[in-house]
């Protein structure tokens, strides 16, 4: 198994990734709306790749927070609403805010299990900050830290609830980038005090089974490198500052913010480079044959303290149990009242 989550081309897997797939063993995959077609597909998809891992518990990702941000989209699944909204509604009724988001990831967790996709990248605890790119944007919850960590573990519980495992995002914070990461490497000057705020959320939960890296450059942590790229930021920030000692992996290789960093010129760099750093997994969404070939012959197998994350994270949600329609007609209900 090599330490790598890889994307697919299309809606079933190819000749080619069978066979990639086959020989590398990735240690798990993520979905996009290029693989997604009816509810039947998409279960024959997971279903495929199971088979070929022969891991009933193999992590098949994909992001589905709501919004602007959704692969799974109508006429065979509902909309959902952004993470901002649960933030307005805690303005009004903290309590039913909660509420309202543990039974939103509920019916999200659901309705990913049913699909055969095990884990959800969400919740992002990412605080808002002036001048915030709109790449995040109505996708925090809002600008209060306690709120971010109160929904964001609300959150968690519900994907739990449903059977979906979570991954909070961005750490250690992408409320005070400016760049769309996926177009340029954002620099956060913001001092060491000044960041204290957006670590409150990823420290309140730390117990999380799983993180996603931020593509940022923090001048107060590491003047060179960004978070997913730097030993001392996950070392002294990630690990120890916040405390998080479970599945680790970067966001996606494929992100232009790692094209100016060490290594960036080629996914192999890229790749070992995350690794390196302290990533448990390296990330790669696009799909790209070669480039997943290159990141394949570039990593060594997973070592064994990334294995342990990866089976304790795996093993972290609950057997899906209810109705998705039953818990988002709750979560519509609370959110009125709020």
């Amino acid at each position: 198994m090599i330490p790598a989550f890889f994307g697919l081309a299309g809606t079933e897997l190819s000749p080619d990734e069978r066979a990639l797939f086959a020989a590398a063993a990735p240690a798990g995959y993520i979905l996009f709306k290029r693989n997604i077609d009816t509810p039947e597909q998409v279960r024959a998809l997971t279903d495929s790749l199971r088979d070929l891992s022969g891991d009933p518990r193999l992590p098949i990702l994909i992001d589905q927070e709501g919004g602007r941000v959704a692969r799974l989209r109508p006429p065979h699944w509902p909309e959902y609403p952004s993470p901002i909204v649960f933030g307005e509604a805690w303005e009004k009724a903290p309590l039913t805010a909660m509420a309202a988001a543990r039974a939103n990831a509920r019916a999200l967790g659901l309705m990913l299990s049913g699909l055969g996709v095990s884990v959800d990248c969400l919740p992002l605890l990412d605080v808002k900050a002036e001048g915030m790119h709109e790449v995040i944007g109505d996708r925090s919850y809002g600008t209060d830290p306690h709120m971010v960590a109160s929904l964001g573990r609300a959150t968690l519980d519900g994907l739990k609830a449903g059977g979906c495992v979570g991954v909070v995002k961005h750490i250690p914070g992408h409320g005070r980038g400016t760049l769309d990461s996926h177009l340029a490497l954002p620099t956060v000057t913001a001092s060491a005090g000044e960041l204290e705020t957006d670590l409150i959320p990823f420290r309140r939960l730390a117990d999380a089974p799983m993180a996603m890296t931020a593509h940022i450059l923090y001048t107060a942590w590491d003047g060179e490198l960004c978070a997913s790229l730097s030993p001392t930021i996950i070392a002294d920030i990630i690990r120890g500052s916040i405390g998080f000692d479970n599945l680790l992996m970067s966001d996606d290789l494929g992100m232009q913010a790692l094209g100016t960093q060490p290594g960036g010129e080629t996914m192999a760099g890229r790749a070992k480079g995350v690794i390196a750093a302290g990533c448990d997994i390296a990330l790669h969404c696009s799909g790209d044959f070669a480039e997943m070939r290159e990141v394949a012959d570039a990593l060594s197998p997973i070592g064994d303290k990334a294995l342990e994350r990866l089976r304790r994270a795996m093993d972290w949600a609950s057997p899906p149990e209810g109705d998705s329609a039953l818990f988002a007609q709750q979560r519509d209900a609370l959110l009125g009242a709020a």
